[in-house]
């Protein structure tokens, strides 16, 4: 009995120490668990993190692998899934479309050949227009991949129609139609074959020449008497004086020697075919007879000034160009303004693009061009076709409210037929000073019979910020995504009052609940830098926004002040291939490593990467337009210049995005046609015109912008990020 009664307390012993032993360790692994629950939340937040970071960079497979070791069933998981799924779908939709128009391009490449003729006794009169043909290839090359772009110039068809086409050109530059042997040929073939020296130096000869030949005639804006009004040889010689101290980097004159004396023959050569031109052609006397010893003493000078050419001062320089006039004056006696219009145009294009000398004739137009600022009507024109159309009318400008509607053809200006105009020749026709008055002949598009419009001129300030589309009302609607709310706005230029109207649509933005903002500086070529610099300090509270480094003298800095600054919500601005100068500016430091405030979708910029500035010191009216220096973005890194890149046979310019877009021509042809639809304003009175605007919804805007879509993807995952703990 004593032994069982022994077991039994033995028993309830080690069963209560075993009870005790098991609660106990329930109690100590409890936060053990919830420890372990958070670190494994802690990684998946860290692996949301890290595929956010891959979309940024464009690596949207990259992002997909990451957020699938993540729990599925988490919502921002699924929600960066969603996004990764949106985007496989709009480059699917896009890979067809691209391998449709590749297959569409080689069965209507195949019909030209098939259609071509067979017996050479026909083919100069039968074989297809190399224009058409050439159209079809670039196409091609477009949609084509990898090893079929190659392919495309192996084609022995293809080879044929190049021939044919240098043929075609040879004859026409025989004539002194140099703008033909262009269009029929090497414009082509520079794109088609893009890394062919011999065809880039070709068409650099013709365009040359072409340059010449367009200046020495009459326009329907000016005579070529007048274009060349005022220009006078001290002008250049003072801007020598200035370029030597102040340009961006020390220069040579060797290559301005050689560009100037080509310039000079290409001249020669021009007057030498004004026979074989149109009689009303050239409107310039000159001593004809003489030409021979201008051109022998050409051949003189180069042999005398290419011995050193390497060692040539400024003052030898300085003595070539008098030389020049002077032979001028001796044998052809062209007028002098004329040699100095091209010597000082050709020398400054060895420099840079950017670099000019604006001629007293032209200081008006470039200081409209400037500040965007200007005494018109107030309407958008283009030129297709051969017809002037109004494209859109600005609000609360004299074209607005005068009859004038958006679509009508604008057939004469004051009486003058607007066939040959220009578009910068009728915009010269239609501004003039404030209160003077304008005589419009337009008519509306499929009607026969043209009216009379007198519109008075007025002061017009352009507006520079613009939604995705207007509204009924013809004001502007700002969000791309009504759910999310993503706001949207395109910046067009970078005037005086770009800053203050950006601010203002993002205060009207902000008020109607945003939560993220795209910036759209596709085709925006720049402006002011300090409509960038206060741009960008709307964004960040302190730093540098950019820094500037002349060659002589101190540098110079924008900075960010905290005043006025906006919230730090998810930013996303497009660029493209049109973005230049001041929205390499705005985009280049928003994305910079110092603020990163900023993701960057679309394409390569244009690579504007300097800085210049205006001088009257060439006097007398003219002025002078040169690099001054290059522009730092707030770590210091340089922007790369495209000209100079290019001339190291590099292709790094320019601000890069961190998700690439490259859209073809067909999608920025219908990008643009969307855009110029949702852009149109109409008259005030529009409804009594009873025609009917093509206005396009958010959908399919989207569709056709795959460089938005994507953009409001990127916001939309910034949202998320925004959201993460």
């Amino acid at each position: 009995m004593k032994k069982i009664t022994v077991f039994i307390f033995a028993l309830i012993l080690s069963s209560s120490f075993a009870f005790s032993m098991s609660y106990r360790g329930d109690v100590s692994s409890a936060p053990q668990k919830e420890a372990a629950g958070q670190q494994a939340d802690s990684n998946k937040t860290d692996l949301i993190k890290t595929a956010i970071r891959e979309i940024y960079k464009g690596d949207f497979t990259a992002a997909e692998k990451i957020i699938k070791q993540t729990d599925g069933n988490n919502s921002d998981s699924a929600a960066i899934l969603e996004v990764i799924s949106q985007y496989n779908q709009i480059q699917q939709s896009r890979r067809q479309a691209k391998r449709q128009t590749y297959e569409k391009k080689l069965a209507e490449l195949e019909k030209f050949s098939i259609r071509r003729p067979k017996d050479k006794a026909q083919a100069e009169t039968n074989e297809p227009n190399v224009v058409d043909v050439f159209a079809v290839i670039v196409r091609l090359q477009e949609a084509a991949d990898g090893n079929d772009k190659t392919k495309i110039l192996d084609d022995a068809f293809v080879k044929d129609t190049i021939a044919r086409a240098q043929k075609i050109a040879a004859e026409y530059e025989a004539k002194g139609e140099w703008v033909d042997a262009l269009l029929y040929c090497y414009s082509w073939l520079t794109v088609i074959d893009e890394n062919n020296k011999v065809y880039s130096d070709k068409k650099e000869q013709l365009e040359e020449r072409a340059i010449v030949k367009a200046s020495l005639q009459d326009s329907p804006c000016e005579t070529s008497t007048e274009r060349y009004e005022k220009v006078k040889p001290e002008m250049f010689i003072r801007s020598l004086d200035v370029l030597e101290y102040s340009y961006v980097e020390p220069f040579y004159y060797s290559g301005m020697t050689d560009k100037a004396l080509k310039r000079c023959r290409y001249l020669a050569e021009v007057l030498s075919l004004s026979n074989s031109f149109d009689a009303n052609s050239f409107k310039i006397e000159f001593a004809r007879d003489k030409m021979p010893k201008f051109i022998a003493g050409l051949s003189s000078l180069e042999k005398e000034y290419k011995r050193e050419v390497v060692s040539l001062s400024k003052d030898q320089f300085v003595k070539l160009f008098r030389h020049i006039l002077a032979l001028n004056s001796a044998t052809m006696k062209l007028p002098e303004e004329i040699i100095v219009w091209h010597f000082a145009d050709s020398c400054l294009s060895t420099l840079d693009p950017h670099t000019m000398i604006v001629w007293p004739k032209q200081v008006e137009d470039f200081e409209k061009n400037m500040t965007n600022e200007f005494t018109g009507i107030g309407v958008e024109i283009s030129k297709r076709d051969g017809l002037l159309k109004a494209v859109s009318l600005v609000p609360d400008t004299p074209a607005y409210n005068s009859g004038l509607d958006a679509g009508d053809i604008i057939e004469a200006v004051n009486g003058e037929s607007t066939k040959a105009m220009s578009i910068n020749c009728a915009v010269s026709k239609i501004t003039g000073p404030a209160g003077t008055k304008v005589l419009l002949s337009v008519r509306r598009p499929g009607e026969e019979t043209t009216r009379d419009i007198e519109i008075t001129r007025a002061k017009i300030i352009v507006p520079t910020t613009r939604g995705w589309c207007r509204d009924d009302s013809g004001n502007w609607l700002y969000f791309a995504d009504d759910k999310d709310k993503v706001g949207y706005v395109r910046v067009t230029q970078f005037s005086a009052n770009t800053a203050s109207d950006l601010d203002s649509v993002i205060i009207q933005l902000e008020g109607s609940g945003m939560g993220a903002l795209i910036i759209d500086l596709r085709y925006n070529s720049g402006g002011y830098l300090q409509s960038a610099a206060d741009i960008v300090d709307l964004f960040v509270e302190k730093g540098t926004i950019v820094s500037t480094q002349p060659r002589v003298g101190l540098p110079t800095w924008e900075a960010a002040r905290k005043r006025g600054t906006h919230p730090n919500y998810p930013l996303v601005i497009l660029i493209n291939s049109g973005s230049a100068s001041a929205s390499e500016i705005v985009a280049g430091a928003l994305a910079d490593e110092t603020f990163s405030r900023a993701v960057l979708v679309g394409e390569q910029s244009y690579g504007k990467g300097s800085v210049q500035t205006i001088t009257s010191y060439p006097g007398e009216g003219a002025q002078l337009k040169y690099t001054m220096a290059y522009y730092h973005l707030p770590s210091d890194q340089r922007v790369n210049d495209r000209w100079a890149m290019e001339k190291l046979g590099k292709k790094n310019w320019g601000i890069m995005p961190g998700v690439k877009i490259e859209l073809t021509s067909d999608e920025i042809k219908k990008m643009l046609d969307m855009e110029r639809d949702n852009d149109i304003l109409a008259a005030a009175n529009h409804d009594e015109n009873k025609k009917k605007l093509t206005r396009h919804n958010l959908a399919e805007t989207l569709e056709a912008d795959s460089q938005l879509a994507v953009a409001v993807l990127v916001a939309k995952t910034k949202l998320i990020e925004l959201g993460l703990k």
